[in-house]
């Protein structure tokens, strides 16, 4: 059965059927649309049940209908009755698609579509909205659910859009319930955000709402940590990392290299002010920040690994082409090592200095270098010069056999 035939029993049952939200959304700014989300109104879900025998009931908050991997939801009233985002009276009885509308976060996900008629139902000026790129609270309903506020942020992110005052003031206000928040709830929105081109826009909203330094504290922390001006114009080191995460955005599509250019200079936001501009030591304090950091919002440990790696090791591979040999091998093997690896660490240099500075591309090679080096010279070399066993020796050798490569 198709949409329309099921829209058709709807409205021949005294009902209607309305394509709602992102999809619209998506639709209006004539982008691709991967999920479509269909909201009922007019009949009850033992009427929808009645219909349509083979649709599976889902939902432990409110019942979703599922057809054949289509979901269907009844239209529906919320009113919170405590805190977070659990604690809710739901009412789907003679419920309206514009109530339904109305307990949506945003207006430009607070619009429907009549999927037999074509009619657009709009009544927050949601088509207005984007196309002024405004993200603004659908009504004073957005304070029902403290994630909205990394929905909004993430929204900023994916659409490009500004925030208007109002909402962040919502945002701020919400302030208090964000501890109410599951670290699952909070990863999946910046996760998200780390997909967008510019994931820098998801912590400037939330600096903007004053809510930065709930569950991104270590990033709220490198607001004003001053560096040094001949080296990093763009200012502290916040304004510096904002500028590396949208820089790796656009070297990769990996998300954990992403998060490890997010932190890699976090251990500056500890940095002492007396210290500034300098931050001596900053990339091993910044070890334990990434693993308090990662797993607090539920980062997975892959990426944590990722990140100490780019916490402890991109200023060494800033400096790779002024280091003597051994200390190349010594660098070489180490990073080689890592989960986050030569690859995934010299797109985090690279982010780290070009986006700041004229660095000549060819002083950042270690990838390259690096698994030539280890390519040519490699156990079974060693083994065929030297005829010996795995062992001490055996490594020993095969580093000196790698310094006397890098030599040429």
């Amino acid at each position: 059965m198709d949409i329309i035939e099921i829209a058709e029993k709807i409205k021949d049952s005294g009902g209607n059927l309305y394509l709602v939200g992102g999809a619209i959304r998506d639709e209006i700014m004539g982008k691709p649309i991967y999920d479509k989300d269909y909201c009922v109104t007019g009949i009850s879900s033992e009427k929808f049940s009645e219909l349509f025998s083979n649709a599976m009931k889902r939902g432990k908050f409110f019942e979703v209908f599922d057809i054949e991997g289509t979901e269907f939801a009844l239209a529906r009233r919320e009113r919170k009755i405590g805190l977070g985002h659990k604690e809710f009276e739901i009412d789907t009885e003679n419920v309206t698609i514009e109530e339904d509308l109305a307990r949506r976060d945003i207006t430009i996900n607070a619009i429907a579509k009549n999927v037999l008629t074509g009619e657009i139902i709009d009544p927050f000026n949601g088509r207005k909205d984007i196309e002024n790129k405004i993200i603004r609270a659908t009504t004073n309903a957005f304070m029902e659910d403290p994630l909205r506020v990394y929905r909004v942020a993430r929204f900023a992110a994916k659409t490009e859009f500004k925030v208007e005052k109002n909402t962040l003031k919502l945002m701020e206000k919400l302030k208090p319930e964000l501890n109410t928040l599951s670290k699952e709830r909070i990863f999946g929105e910046f996760e998200k955000a780390l997909k967008e081109d510019k994931p820098s826009i998801f912590f400037e909203v939330l600096r903007q709402s004053n809510t930065l330094d709930v569950h991104f504290k270590e990033i709220f922390d490198l607001i004003g940590s001053l560096q040094p001006v001949e080296y990093h114009p763009e200012g502290d080191s916040y304004n510096h990392t904002m500028i590396v995460l949208d820089k790796a955005a656009e070297l990769t599509k990996d998300l954990g290299i992403r998060f490890a250019a997010l932190v890699h200079d976090i251990g500056k936001g500890i940095t002492p002010p007396s210290m500034y501009p300098h931050h001596y030591g900053h990339d091993e304090n910044g070890i334990p920040l990434v693993q308090n950091f990662g797993q607090r919002i539920g980062v997975p440990n892959k990426w944590i690994d990722y990140g100490k790696t780019a916490v402890k090791e991109h200023m060494k591979g800033g400096i790779f082409y002024k280091m003597t040999p051994a200390k190349k091998v010594n660098f070489i093997e180490r990073v080689a090592k890592s989960k986050l690896g030569l690859h995934g660490l010299q797109i985090v240099v690279i982010a780290d200095k070009c986006s700041t500075r004229n660095t000549k591309l060819e002083n950042i090679e270690f990838e390259k270098i690096g698994q030539e080096c280890i390519k040519q010279i490699n156990g079974n070399y060693i083994k065929q010069k030297y005829n010996i066993k795995e062992g001490v020796k055996f490594a020993q050798k095969l580093h000196q056999e790698r310094v006397e490569w890098i030599k040429g």
